[in-house]
C-alpha cells in the first residue's frame, strides 16, 4: 500500500489474508466514504479481488439510565434523517442516549452525551459490551454502558445541542413499557433495543 493511501485515514491492517491494493476516497464531507481494492484469501486457498465501500463516522458509545425503584429507564426521542428517508413516517426514533467518541474516551463520551441529550449526570457507567453495528458498509463499533440514575441526578431539562441541529424529548417510562413498544414496533433503534433486552435478561430492575 503506497504512502499516500495510509495517510488517508482509513483504518486498514493487512493480514495473512488481506492484501489492500488500492484506497480512493468518494466523499469527505459529513464523514469519510471510501473505496479499497484488496485481495483475500478465501479458506480453499486461492485469492479473490475484491472492493468494498467503507463508510467511517468514528466509534460511539450508548448507554442505559435505569432506576431500580421506580423500574423505569431514560430514553430520548429525535428526529432522523435517514430514518425518515427510509420510510420512518415521521423521522422520530425512540433511542438510548448516545454519541460519537470524537477524541474522548468511551466512559467520558457517554457522560457527557447522557447530561447534554437527557440532561442526568451519569455516576459509575458500567461497559456491558461492545459490537460493531453494521459490519457490511460502516466501520463504527459501539461501546454500550448501563447506569443507575436517581431523580436528583437530573440538573437540567436536556434536549441536546441546538447548533448540531438536536431537538430531543426526554422520556422516562417503565422498562416493561420500553419492552412493549419494541413488540409493538414504536422502538426501531438497534442500540436502544439492546440495551433494553439486556436489561431484561440480566435483571437489572429486579
Amino acid at each position: 500500500m503506497a504512502d499516500d493511501e495510509k495517510e488517508e485515514g482509513l483504518r486498514v491492517t493487512e493480514s495473512e489474508r488481506v492484501r489492500i491494493r488500492a484506497i480512493r476516497t468518494l466523499s469527505d464531507d459529513w464523514y469519510v466514504l471510501k473505496k479499497t481494492t484488496f485481495d483475500f484469501l478465501r479458506r480453499d486457498g486461492t485469492w479473490q479481488t475484491q472492493n468494498r465501500e467503507t463508510y467511517d463516522r468514528g466509534d460511539g458509545a450508548a448507554i442505559l439510565l435505569y432506576n431500580r425503584e421506580h423500574g423505569t429507564v431514560v430514553l430520548i426521542r429525535q428526529f432522523r434523517f435517514p430514518a425518515f428517508v427510509n420510510g420512518l413516517a415521521d423521522g422520530m426514533l425512540i433511542e438510548v442516549c448516545a454519541g460519537l467518541l470524537d477524541k474522548d474516551e468511551p466512559e467520558a463520551c457517554i457522560k457527557k452525551e447522557a447530561e447534554e441529550e437527557a440532561g442526568f449526570v451519569v455516576r459509575n457507567p458500567r461497559k456491558v459490551f461492545e459490537a460493531y453495528m453494521s459490519p457490511g458498509s460502516v466501520t463504527e463499533k459501539l461501546f454500550f454502558f448501563v447506569a443507575v440514575y436517581e431523580p436528583e441526578h437530573r440538573i437540567s431539562a436536556g434536549g441536546g445541542d441546538e447548533k448540531e441541529g438536536e431537538d430531543i424529548e426526554v422520556l422516562e417510562i417503565p422498562l416493561e413499557k420500553a419492552l412493549e413498544m419494541i413488540a409493538r414496533g414504536e422502538i426501531k433503534d438497534a442500540k436502544t433495543i439492546m440495551l433494553l433486552q439486556y436489561a431484561k435478561l440480566e435483571k437489572l430492575l429486579e
